[in-house]
């Protein structure tokens, strides 16, 4: 049984949550296993999240809530728990990217993170070899929140067909990932496109990168290398981008053209095939 006593809330969002999880049950008269039993989880499980042996997730939160009548304070406060989470570099990204009104992104290899399905972001992220695997999933899944609010930004997104040939997770991973692509040609808030092999030598041949806009604040363009990633504000930099992006917007596909290459490669390369000791119907 945790002290909470023992608790320091400042230390961290999780030390925080752990320490509220602990004060309101206790508060509410219940042991670690009565609200498990309310919540539908083990008391184990309240024992670690409340010692900061497991990072809470968002259902359990909301669970939370309803449970110990605490008006959403658990469901707000996963959010910065989860983004704790998230390598110590990209955190500063992370916040930045919540508050863009405008993100425009170029990515070479992979799926644009805030596009990413669960199981093709825990493939993504299983390459880094985590001791945290799911928390990192976890915090992905959380980030991509931000297109599910009353005001989303802007997300324009440009990928190299590269993305939907790389097979990411097995083939079902890859088609359920490209058929999650394919349902965002109903938000006005996010458009795909894709940069075709065709298109040859292009104006971001050194890589990914991605570039913010803000309301009131100075654009950002962000980028990665092998290690971590790093931000700007540099007006020259700033503007590099902008003329690139263009650049490469003009030698996309358009985005209905896109939707049907990326409809064309999920099923061709990632549809139903018989197993080798299927025989076909005549």
């Amino acid at each position: 049984m945790v002290n909470i006593r023992a608790l320091d809330p400042s230390a961290s969002p999780l030390d925080y949550y752990a320490y509220e999880l602990c004060r309101l049950r206790e508060a509410a008269g219940l042991k670690q296993q009565q609200l498990g039993d309310i919540i539908y989880c083990t008391g184990s499980l309240i024992g670690m999240i409340e010692n900061r042996k497991r990072v809470p997730t968002r259902d359990f939160s909301e669970r939370l809530d309803a449970a110990l009548g605490t008006d959403g304070h658990f469901s707000r406060l996963v959010g910065l728990v989860l983004r704790s989470q998230l390598p110590h570099w990209f955190q500063a990204y992370a916040e930045m990217e919540a508050r863009a009104a405008f993100i425009s992104t170029y990515q070479a290899q992979l799926v644009y993170g805030l596009l990413q399905t669960p199981r093709y972001a825990r493939a993504v992220l299983a390459t880094g070899l985590p001791d945290d695997l799911d928390d990192l999933v976890a915090a992905r899944l959380e980030r991509q929140r931000l297109l599910d609010r009353v005001r989303p930004p802007m997300a324009w997104v440009v990928l190299d067909e590269a993305a939907l040939y790389r097979p990411i997770g097995g083939r079902d991973v890859m088609r359920e990932q490209l058929d999650h692509l394919l349902s965002f040609r109903g938000r006005r808030w996010v458009r795909i496109q894709v940069l075709p092999f065709s298109a040859g030598e292009h104006a971001s041949l050194i890589g990914s990168f991605t570039a913010m806009r803000f309301d009131g604040d100075p654009d950002i363009v962000y980028s990665e290398d092998l290690i971590s990633g790093r931000m700007t504000a540099n007006p020259d930099t700033v503007k590099e981008a902008a003329l690139r992006y263009a650049h490469l917007q003009a030698a996309a596909l358009s985005v209905e053209e896109s939707a049907a290459l990326i409809i064309r490669v999920m099923e061709e390369r990632y549809g139903h095939q018989p197993k080798p000791d299927q025989r076909g119907v005549a």
